[in-house]
């Protein structure tokens, strides 16, 4: 007793961020992603938690056998106000448990009801899981593929798999999108501004824990609890990367999901900064993190001003307004404001 054994993947959920890839779709907004475990338990100790952080936090467990019985906890992030539900098959499964994990996503999303895109967070390439992984699920009409410790070449290889298992299954080719974790290795640390034009991504983001890994850090905060300097480059990287790719660049989580104080200030900063959402790791983070990326009307309102001052005076490179001098960098920023309006 007081041992626990993951046998499926967590669910993840997202709010605000990622454009709706689907037929139709065009959600801006920006994107908190919390991930709910998918596992058994051999005792009442709490199991690990969501996506993106290993095993860093606590969550009571799920018991799923099969995608109709998953309990409440997935029902939980499926009611949520997130825009996406990831179900994780990496880091959140264990390698036996991996093909039940597998096949159980893979019916979960042929006989659930969506209420919002229902993504998968498949294996990485480099590793003997990924291939299954994509054969389970692509047939069962994911609405997206997160792909993690991906390097460019990564993303266009799933880009090639996808296409096949598409033409396979009968769907439109090119109908799944796909969402890269940047930053998970050194060599995807040196790729991710080389993401311009990889066929089917939508958004990038950075992971934290991954990276401290894969450098062989004892952590990555500094005494103060802040991100130490490589993981603030990291973040920084993964922003401009996703810039001149030209898709949503999405915030890491915030581990403590009891830390709403610092989830605030997080999301904040990272709207702030460019970040068009934020991932999480629980049902309770959504709210705050939608709050976050939701522009306040004082922002709506002002924002509108300059649009409507350009707006009045065509052709003009520069405007003023109550004393300020406008520019174009301006106006941009003041249309990005008005698409994340709800």
């Amino acid at each position: 007793m007081g041992a626990h054994h993951r046998r499926f993947g967590r669910i993840e959920i997202a709010a605000r961020g990622l454009p709706d890839a689907r037929p139709g779709g065009g959600n801006d907004h920006g994107f908190a992603h919390a991930a709910l475990p998918l596992s058994r338990t051999t005792s009442a100790s709490p199991p690990a938690r969501p996506h993106c952080a290993h095993d860093r936090t606590a969550d009571r467990p799920l018991a799923p056998v099969r995608p109709r019985r998953l309990p409440r906890k997935l029902e939980k992030a499926g009611l949520s106000a997130a825009d996406l539900v990831i179900i994780d098959l990496e880091d959140a499964v264990a390698e036996s448990a991996k093909p039940d994990a597998r096949k159980a996503v893979a019916e979960h999303l042929r006989t659930t009801h969506r209420r919002q895109p229902h993504w998968v967070r498949v294996n990485p390439l480099d590793t003997p899981h990924a291939l299954p992984d994509l054969a389970a699920i692509v047939a069962s009409r994911p609405d997206g593929v997160m792909l993690p410790k991906a390097t460019r070449a990564d993303a266009e290889a799933l880009n090639r798999y996808l296409e096949a298992l598409e033409t396979a299954a009968g769907l439109p080719r090119g109908s799944i999108p796909i969402f890269v974790l940047a930053t998970e290795t050194a060599a995807g640390v040196f790729d991710v501004g080389n993401y311009a034009g990889c066929p089917r991504l939508v958004a990038l983001s950075w992971g934290a824990e991954d990276s401290a890994t894969a450098l062989g850090a004892t952590s990555n905060r500094n005494d103060d609890g802040a991100y130490d300097f490589p993981y603030q480059m990291f973040r920084a990287l993964c922003l401009t990367g996703a810039a001149a790719a030209g898709v949503s660049a999405i915030e890491t989580i915030h581990g403590d999901f009891r830390d709403a104080a610092g989830l605030e200030t997080m999301a904040r900063e990272a709207r702030r900064a460019g970040f068009r959402g934020m991932l999480a790791i629980h049902p309770d983070q959504v709210p705050l993190i939608n709050a976050a990326f939701s522009p306040s009307s004082e922002e709506i309102t002002h924002a509108e001003a300059i649009v409507a001052a350009f707006a009045a005076n065509p052709g003009a490179g520069t405007v003023g307004l109550n004393g300020a001098m406008l520019d174009m960098p301006h106006l941009k920023r003041a249309q990005a404001v008005l698409t994340m309006k709800r």
